[in-house]
Order: structure tokens, then sequence, then C-alpha cells
């Protein structure tokens, strides 16, 4: 008899869900974890990330208070208490991610690094344990590019930045990501100085018209951006560490190494249980199953799957319907979204623009301005626009930058999901004035081009008017 139902590997947002998931219903479940509970997500990433990046707009609020007609002033920063409100975030969240919730709902926990030892066994704290099924869900972690002095100099990721105590004085980002460009502003609003550095241009994969708007916010802001150019060495002095750019040798008090993030496959022994994968990943089919079918491979760790806190919890979805109810499922990553929480944000589902010529060749784009929307001139947050990609009429991708686009990119995600109309989105009754006002406008631009000055809708109405009493 086998020692579990299903072992997962991995307590951050991919293993949680699988293991809440499956004990509720019934299956015995084992948990391991060598780290954090609640993974990167928790402690690292998203709910750091995240508190900080409202700490800094409010500083930020402060700042531009002038255009409500208040007295705008310089914030005081206490950096100190502002990581204390980060770790209260944290705080508050962790209880729900504990080993103790999990334990009371029937999982065994085990702290300890995990490897195979065999196509349906692991090895843990000595201890051999077998199970029908195995999830690896072992996340990613920061990846530390090759370049040269870089491994011997002092620096942050962002496993390490969310402990700092004291507010750099001028902060280095090497890597213009959405963390690197998340956290630059936010440090920028806290009151350090902000050198972003980026070899190519900052978020190269989202829409370059739209990135624009971002790049301004952040050049208004006073970061400093040098993009297009290769870090040739980095190294460190008594004043802090430094970047060398061809000739320019760009010095900081502090730096942060924001290049992207690798599978933490590492000391899994993946080889002794048939599953093929390295720093890219594990290599699933659309199930989620590796090479050996009695182990799947979920969230981060997922070869050239996406890795969003988001797409993890999809991903335990599909396992859960596989292996505890022995329904068919499978992942597609065509239509995630993603967003870039600065100010304003961007926030993209599908296809962007580029994308969208490449795939289809001939596409119709509808563009929405923020400024257009009452309750954005209201608030004065009228920077960007929606952008539709439409292809025969139903749209591929929509991008949105602009104050609040990850929430108005929901609405979006359902109707290209549920292959909803446009005219469906067009008829919707949006309470006025709200931001969600801008989606509704976009879908209604689409027939607005085929109503309006149309000759032959013209004659139409000319005659329904004479006929018609």
């Amino acid at each position: 008899m086998t020692d579990a139902d299903i072992i997962v590997i991995g307590a951050g947002a991919a293993g949680l869900s699988v293991a809440s998931g499956a004990a509720q219903m019934g299956a015995r479940v084992v948990l391991i974890e060598a780290g954090e509970m609640g993974g990167d997500c928790l402690n690292h990433g998203c709910v750091p990330s995240k508190a900080l990046i409202a700490a800094a707009a409010a500083a930020q609020g402060m700042r531009e208070a002038g255009r409500f007609g208040l007295g705008a002033v310089e914030p005081e920063v206490d950096f100190a208490a502002v990581m204390d409100h980060v770790a209260e975030v944290i705080a508050g969240i962790a209880p729900h991610d504990s080993q103790e919730r999990f334990e009371g709902l029937g999982v065994r926990v085990i702290r300890g690094h995990a490897r195979f030892v065999d196509r349906d066994a692991v090895e843990v704290n000595g201890e051999r344990l077998t199970a029908r099924r195995i999830v690896v869900a072992a996340g990613s972690r920061p990846f530390v590019p090759p370049v040269p002095g870089l491994a011997e100099t002092g620096y942050l990721t962002n496993e390490t930045v969310f402990g700092l105590r004291e507010r750099p004085e001028h902060l280095l980002i090497l890597g213009g990501g959405p963390i690197g460009v998340e956290l630059a502003q936010a440090f920028r609003r806290l009151g350090s100085r902000v050198t972003l550095v980026e070899g190519d241009a900052i978020l190269g994969r989202e829409d370059p018209e739209s990135v624009e708007v971002v790049r301004a916010a952040l050049l208004r802001e006073g970061v400093t951006l040098r993009e297009g150019g290769t870090v040739e060495e980095a190294g460190a002095d008594d004043t802090g560490p430094w970047l060398l750019i061809g000739e320019d040798r760009i010095a900081g008090s502090h730096l942060l190494v924001a290049t992207g993030r690798e599978a933490s496959v590492a000391g899994l022994n993946l080889a002794a249980a048939g599953v093929t994968g390295d720093a890219k990943g594990i290599a699933v089919d659309r199930r989620l199953k590796t090479a050996n079918r009695h182990v799947f491979a979920i969230g981060d760790i997922v070869a050239e799957a996406p890795s969003f806190t988001h797409v993890a919890g999809y991903h335990a979805g599909i396992v859960i319907r596989q292996a505890m109810l022995g329904l068919p499922a499978k992942a597609d990553h065509s239509r995630i979204p993603r967003v870039t929480y600065t100010a304003p944000e961007l926030a993209q589902i599908g296809l962007t623009e580029a994308e969208a010529r490449e795939t289809h060749g001939a596409v119709q784009v509808i563009r929405e301005a923020m400024a257009g929307i009452d309750r954005a001139r209201a608030e004065r947050e009228t920077e960007g626009w929606i952008k539709l990609v439409l292809h025969r009429g139903r749209p591929v991708g929509v991008t949105i930058v602009g104050a609040q686009a990850g929430e108005l990119i929901a609405p979006w995600v359902q109707a290209m999901a549920a292959g909803t109309r446009l005219s469906t989105l067009s008829g919707l009754v949006i309470p006025y004035p709200t931001l969600s006002d801008l989606g509704k406008r976009a879908a209604g631009a689409y027939f607005s081009v085929k109503l309006f000055g149309n000759p032959w809708v013209e004659r139409v109405v000319r005659i329904i008017q004479r006929v018609v009493p």
C-alpha cells in the first residue's frame, strides 16, 4: 500500500491549492516544503511587492495633491515603518498558508528537501514515501546572469530586498522586466535615487506603444533608464556596487538583480523518476503530466508556462480534476492575462498588436482613450487607453494601459474565454461614472465605424423614417 494518494512537493501557491483541494475531497495528502509556507508569492513576490507599491503610491499622492487644489508636500518616509507595513501584510495572510491550517485539513506536512528515489517514491529527511500520484510544485528562484564579477558582488534579489530596514540611497536595478520596473518606481517614490539597467528595452514582451506610456511616467518621476546597453562587468568598492556598460561605470549604494526566474529543479533528482527537466523547467504535456504518467508538474516549475500566481492556481485545478475526479482536463496558456503594477498599470490578455499581425495578417485595431472617460477625468487619471485587436470581428488581444488596468482587463478575460460577442459587451449597462465604461466604449466603437457615416445605413434610415409611423 502507498503512503499517500498524492504527494505534493512545494508549498507555494500551486502546491497549496492542490493539497487543500485534494485533502478536502478525502484524499491522503503529504505536503513537503523545504522553505517557507506560502512560497515566493507570499513571502518574496506578489504580496510584499504590492504592499510596497501601495505605500509608494501614498507617498506620491502627497507630492501630487496640488492637482486637486490641496497643498502638495514632500512626504517624510520612515522606511523601516514602510517595511513593517509590508511585513504586517504578509503576516495577515500567512495563517491561510500555514502548516497548522493544512494539518487541520488532514494534510501531513513535512519540512525538508524532497528528492525522487523511484518513479513513484520520494525521500525526505531520510524517510521514503510512495504515492499513486506525485505533484512537483517546487516553483522558481531568481536567475542571476553570468556577468563577470556579479557573483562576488553583494546584490539583492526579490528574496532579500524586502528585508531591508534602511532606504537605499541609490538603487541600481539590473533587469527591466515587470519586477524591475515595478520596484524601480516604488523605490523612487519612497525617496531613493534609482537607475534601471536593461540590455534591450524595458517590458520587452509588451505592446511597445503602451510601454511608452509607462516609460514616460518613470522618467517623469525621476527614474534613470539605461536601455540597450550590455553590462560587461560588475563589482563593488567601499561606496557600494557598480556596473560597467561600455566605458560607463554606474555606481550605487545597492544593487537589485531582477533578470528573471529559473526553475527550482536542483536536488529533486528528476532522472530517478523518469522526468525531464532543467533550469528552464519541467517538460509536461497539456494535461500537465511529465514523461512519468504518475507525476505532474505545475506552477513556475513548468517549462514554457507563464510564471504567475494565477497560473499556479489554474494548474492546480487541472490536476485536481484529473487526479481526484478522474475527469479530462488540459491547460491552455493562450489567454492568460498579465499585469505590470506600475502607475499607470499595463495589462494584457491574448496577443499584442504585433503578435496578432504576425499570426493573422490583417487585423483591426480599435483604441479608446482613458481621457474620454468622465471618471478618469474626475480623478485626473487620464493617461493611457484600451486597445482592442480584432480578427474577423472577434478580439484576439486586448491591451490596457492606465489607472486600474489590472481590474479593467477582467471582463475581457471572461469575454475571450467564453467567446462573448462584442455586441453583448457594447450593450452592457455600466454604472456611471466608472472606469469600466472604457471597455464598453471600445466594444461600441467597433459598431460605430460600421454604422455612423455609412451611406447604406443612411438610406435605410431615411426609408424607415418615411414608412414607419
